[in-house]
């Protein structure tokens, strides 16, 4: 991958020095793990930053011997930076949903990195800075309907992580269990919200090639809207 296509992949990088794009390609290295796959423990968290250059991921603690899953990434997005810089012990795994495909930045290369430019400082405070926003909105949603629960968050990964196809917009299809974790409703009512999306059209899912596509986002924004009115 050339320095380009890195920093228009990950929006961490987006205003890196170009000099500093060069180093990180220099000095990364890239792994690839079949779905199903525990690709980090709570004992090597601190230890790398992790950079997903396709795929998804699932993090998963567990609460009262049973896994919930807490966060869903994919494509663009990254993990194992806030355990290098505040070195707070962590309960998380993370699971793999699909092949996944990362780069790795080992942990005092990645503080390196960001000492020595100033716009990648500004560009990860501005992320951390999302994340918390995104966590306030999941907070938020706790008062609205299970319906609302469940479109917004498949909103927010088809907005965050959605890739463009002829349909719509193509996220992975979760298992009902892990939608239910991250919407906090239960499995019985996001497969039912899911299949009435399903039936009206406005969602169409693979379940071979385990993709979910958001064919009419705009009516599904709408619907949500007007739910939480």
């Amino acid at each position: 991958m050339d320095s380009l296509a890195f920093s228009e992949l990950f929006p961490l990088f987006n205003n890196a020095q170009p000099q500093t794009l060069e180093w990180i390609l220099s000095i990364t290295r890239e792994c690839t793990y079949p779905p199903g796959k525990i690709v980090l423990t709570e004992e090597l968290w601190g230890t790398a930053v992790y950079f997903i250059v396709s795929g998804w991921v699932k993090m998963e603690r567990i609460d009262e011997q049973k896994a919930i899953a807490i966060e869903i990434i994919g494509r663009g997005d990254f993990y194992g930076e806030s355990a290098i810089l505040d070195e707070y012990p962590r309960s998380t795994s993370v699971i793999t949903l699909s092949e996944l495909n990362l780069i790795v930045i080992p942990a005092q290369r990645f503080i390196q990195i960001l000492l020595q430019d100033s716009q990648l400082q500004h560009r990860m405070l501005q992320l951390t800075l999302e994340r918390v926003r995104h966590l306030k909105n999941r907070l938020f949603l706790n008062h609205q309907s299970n319906a609302v629960k469940i479109t917004e968050t498949l909103i927010f990964l088809a907005e965050q992580y959605g890739e463009h196809t002829e349909k719509g917009k193509e996220i992975y299809n979760l298992a009902y269990q892990d939608l239910a974790d991250l919407s906090s409703t239960t499995p019985e009512e996001s497969q039912k919200i899911v299949e009435k999306l399903e039936n009206k059209g406005w969602i169409e899912i693979d379940r071979e090639n385990a993709t979910l596509c958001i064919t009419n986002l705009k009516q599904i924004l709408h619907l949500a809207k007007h739910l939480s009115a």
